[in-house]
């Protein structure tokens, strides 16, 4: 099976090379390198071309104006001829063997759609400690995916017909939209955690997206719960429609009294109003209020 990496970037020269080293330089070489530059004004493009030159693989570089992360990893997804995607945000980087292993385990669960990978977690050049919460899981693990995004967006590999069935990326989400789409795939499918630290990455900087908008995730997870609750085309089965209209209004009653506590009460209100609106509306809340 063919495989294409998928590397979505925005100003990051800096790290990009790091990343598209640890893909080069893979024990099992991937068949195309995609690099989908989301607008940037450094010097991402001739970064890429440089190591375009050296590269013992084909390297292809997309550009498009700066939409988010959600749509370069899209085009990134529709232009991939890989029948195996990978993604690995770029200022993330892999272990040598990370392709080899995962795909042998991808390869030996023809059924199973996708994989993931632990991950080790480093700041400030130094290896910190996951907590327990943050543990990936194995198989149906929806009831995980639903507290916290628990699937690192550098340690997935999918088949491509995966996109097929669920769908791509929610653009109109600027934060956890990898959150939103593996809590769509988790309802029906099994994830397949290959249980070594394959992906490397790095956290505290200013300009990540989970630095920016930590004071309001949740807002973003609540919008993608919504969404679930009110899809008609999704059918869950009624612990898990009760697991997650119980995970939505514990998100709304603590963002909602944040809201409240920091005198945005008008915000605060309508939050703390969505689950009697999902619960009117069920079993499909397609009135609800959107997140």
């Amino acid at each position: 099976m063919s495989v294409s990496v998928i590397i979505p970037t925005f100003n990051r020269s800096a790290f990009l090379d790091r990343a598209m080293e640890s893909v080069i330089k893979q024990s099992l070489i991937p068949d195309e390198l995609i690099i989908v530059d989301d607008g940037s004004d450094d010097d991402t493009r001739s970064l890429v071309a440089q190591k375009t030159e050296t590269a013992s693989l084909p390297v292809r570089y997309l550009y498009q104006k700066n939409r988010g992360a959600s749509a370069a990893r899209n085009l990134g997804v529709k232009e991939a001829q890989g029948e195996i995607l990978c993604f690995l945000d770029s200022d993330d980087w892999w272990d040598r063997k990370k392709i080899e292993t995962q795909k042998a385990a991808l390869q030996a669960e023809p059924k199973t759609l996708i994989s993931h990978t632990r991950e080790l977690w480093f700041r400030n050049g130094k290896q910190v400690n996951q907590k327990k919460k943050h543990s990936p899981g194995n198989g149906f693990i929806f009831s995980k995916c639903l507290e916290m995004c628990v699937v690192g967006m550098s340690t997935v590999m999918v088949r491509k017909e995966l996109f097929e069935s669920y769908g791509l990326f929610d653009e109109r989400l600027v934060c956890c939209e990898d959150y939103d789409l593996w809590l769509r795939v988790s309802v029906d499918q099994p994830f397949l955690l290959v249980d070594t630290p394959l992906t490397l990455k790095e956290g505290g900087r200013d300009d990540q997206l989970s630095r920016i908008y930590r004071l309001g995730m949740d807002k973003f997870r609540i919008k993608a719960i919504c969404n679930l609750l009110r899809d008609k085309n999704k059918i869950l089965s009624d612990e898990q429609r009760q697991a997650a209209f119980a995970e939505l209004t514990r998100k709304c009653e603590i963002y909602g009294k944040g809201c409240v506590k920091h005198g945005r009460r008008e915000e605060g209100e309508l939050y703390l109003s969505i689950p009697e609106s999902i619960s009117a509306c069920r079993p499909h809340g397609n009135e609800a209020i959107e997140g």
